[in-house]
């Protein structure tokens, strides 16, 4: 079953990098992805090239694309001031994030400047801006454990819920090898009140656990399975699947897609699949499987709700 509904709705606008947009004009959308990403874990691997961006951008517009949510967060080279001069050229619409990742992606001292007032850094590059660039973020990205919530989760996610409060973000969680989903909405729609249409659980095709996407769906929240197969990640040849029990089970309008390139070498553009793998690739062999109807749905309806916001500010 596909859960019908109009996309949106007459006071709800998606905020991209260019300024607010209908829903409806999203399209055909990558709902988790990144064009700019750098970390001490990936060494050597930054996505830090605004041509090589371009370049991944046209290739996934030619593949029937129209918008791009970038997950990455505060302090992980976003590359805001880019982002709007390659929506225009490309014909892309993108989203940036504001939000923290986990711990291990910084420096001690980038987490000891920002962590007294996380809150309203999230809410400023909601409704000002991302620095001096003007570029106003569309989404708060935080994080999980690995099976669990450390201190610098449960902070971060405290904060991620306040800014949501006070804007009507959606707030996206990378869930560390697809786990902890059970914890992450115990705290962020119990604990601290999010509703749960306003939380986007990522990764959960790297944990291919049937009965916990089937509990995270009946609360409510949307449901993204992003990025290709990867060594040790049950992800494509089980995603028809779980895409289809969720369906079935009346949660096709909870469903998302999305790339999640982060290294250099992973881009299409280097001879990996990039963003266009999701509509060159994934897209005709889902159609194939669950039905070209449910594909419609969660490339381009389901994004429309989950990243339209009644903005508050």
């Amino acid at each position: 079953m596909v859960n019908q509904g109009a996309p949106g709705g007459p006071d709800r606008a998606v905020r991209t990098v260019i300024g607010d947009i209908e829903p409806a004009a999203l399209g055909v959308c990558d709902a988790h992805d990144h064009l700019f990403l750098s970390s001490p874990q990936l060494p050597g691997q930054e996505l830090s090239d605004p041509e090589a961006a371009a370049a991944e951008l046209h290739a996934f517009r030619a593949a029937g694309g129209g918008a791009v949510i970038q997950w990455t967060p505060y302090g992980m080279g976003r590359g805001a001031a880019e982002l709007p001069r390659l929506a225009r050229e490309s014909g892309v619409r993108i989203v940036a994030a504001t939000g923290l990742h986990q711990a291990v992606h910084y420096p001690p001292d980038v987490l000891e400047r920002v962590r007294s007032g996380l809150a309203e850094l999230f809410v400023a590059e909601l409704t000002d801006g991302i620095g001096d660039t003007g570029v106003q973020a569309g989404l708060i990205k935080v994080a999980g454990g690995f099976h669990g919530l450390d201190r610098h989760a449960r902070h971060t996610m405290e904060a991620a819920a306040e800014a949501q409060h006070a804007t009507g973000a959606v707030i996206g969680v990378h869930l560390e090898l697809g786990t902890g989903a059970q914890d992450v909405l115990d705290l962020l729609c119990g604990t601290l009140e999010v509703p749960p249409d306003r939380v986007i659980l990522g990764h959960l095709n790297r944990s291919p656990d049937p009965t916990v996407h089937r509990w995270a769906a009946r609360t409510g929240a949307f449901l993204a399975f992003d990025g290709p197969s990867r060594a040790h990640h049950a992800t494509d040849w089980r995603l028809p699947d779980a895409l289809r029990a969720l369906a079935d089970a009346g949660h096709g309008g909870q469903l998302l897609l999305g790339g999640d390139t982060t290294t250099a070498g992973a881009r299409s553009v280097r001879g990996g699949p990039g963003m266009p793998y999701l509509l060159t690739r994934q897209r005709a062999r889902l159609a194939a499987e669950v039905g070209p109807e449910l594909v419609e749905e969660i490339l381009t309806c389901n994004p429309a709700r989950a990243f339209a916001a009644r903005w508050r500010r």
